[in-house]
């Protein structure tokens, strides 16, 4: 019945019901009115830390993850699942040091290298966007290389990345605006409006098609971060009114779409991009 709710729940994207229903299992566990042996303390930890994650809590994810973290053995095969999640919430609450070592420990689990490719591909995502919001004062020249190959790769529109597009082609435009280079910007901004118009058309998608307006509204006021911002308040009112996506294969979040927005404007402030010199 218990694992029969979270699914009913976790279908109709009612999580503050999950978290209720994962609270009030923890606390019968803890009073002897569960069995200990035949109860999943990590399946409910999981689904508490997603639930909180999903339903915009991540303060209070975050603290709990912190505390659920030691019941999952470094060796087991759902310890990776977890610290992705992990570090959502760390990124979502804008703990990046916290977001750094959640990100440090997983990499550097010994069965690391074990992991699907593709899961490997997400935490390298996951890494340019803490390198980017939390910048080391002086990257290797191996990691400066890493990143220049990674921001030039063209994402693959395959199953696997399902979720992860949007993610990889905004962080490539971030990247580009904070080098200023306005010939990439503007490439990777093309890319993204064929990417809207083609694969978001789902109601799931509002926040990401919101969110990708305020981008490509930079581009249409010549990169004037005084302009963008003034014309991106209706906007920006849409986004933070919208609910958060339901569904699992839903265009994933690795920071808030606000956050995003505001890093994006400090970069112009900075500086537009300039176009290249020819020679």
């Amino acid at each position: 019945m218990y694992q029969v709710r979270l699914a009913q729940q976790e279908l109709t994207g009612n999580y503050a019901e999950i978290i209720k229903i994962t609270a009030e299992a923890a606390r019968q566990l803890k009073a002897g009115k569960l069995n200990p042996r035949r109860f999943d303390v990590r399946f409910n930890h999981f689904m508490s830390v997603y639930a909180h994650l999903l339903s915009r809590q991540a303060e209070k994810g975050l603290k709990l993850a912190a505390v659920y973290d030691k019941d999952f053995h470094p060796s087991s095969g759902n310890w990776f699942y977890f610290q992705e999640h992990y570090l959502l919430l760390a990124l979502h609450a804008g703990d990046y040091a916290q977001a750094r070592q959640v990100l440090q420990t997983a990499t550097g689990n010994v069965s690391f290298g074990k992991q699907r490719a593709a899961a490997q591909q997400r935490w390298e995502l996951f890494r340019a966007y803490v390198d980017f919001v939390q910048p080391s004062a002086r990257p290797t020249p191996v990691r400066r290389r890493q990143m220049e190959e990674w921001a030039l790769a063209i994402p693959e529109y395959s199953r696997d990345k399902r979720g992860h597009n949007v993610a990889i082609l905004v962080m490539q435009v971030l990247y580009f605006l904070r080098q200023r280079d306005l010939d990439a910007v503007l490439l990777r901004a093309d890319r993204l409006r064929k990417y809207q118009q083609r694969h978001l058309r789902e109601a799931a998608n509002l926040r990401t098609r919101l969110f990708l307006r305020l981008l490509l509204l930079v581009v249409d006021q010549e990169f004037d971060p005084v302009r963008s911002a003034r014309q991106a308040s209706a906007l920006l009112k849409q986004l933070e009114d919208a609910p958060p996506p339901g569904e699992a294969f839903a265009e994933v979040e690795i920071i808030p779409y606000e956050a995003l927005w505001q890093l994006a404007l400090q970069e112009l402030r900075d500086g537009p991009p300039m176009p290249s010199i020819p020679g």
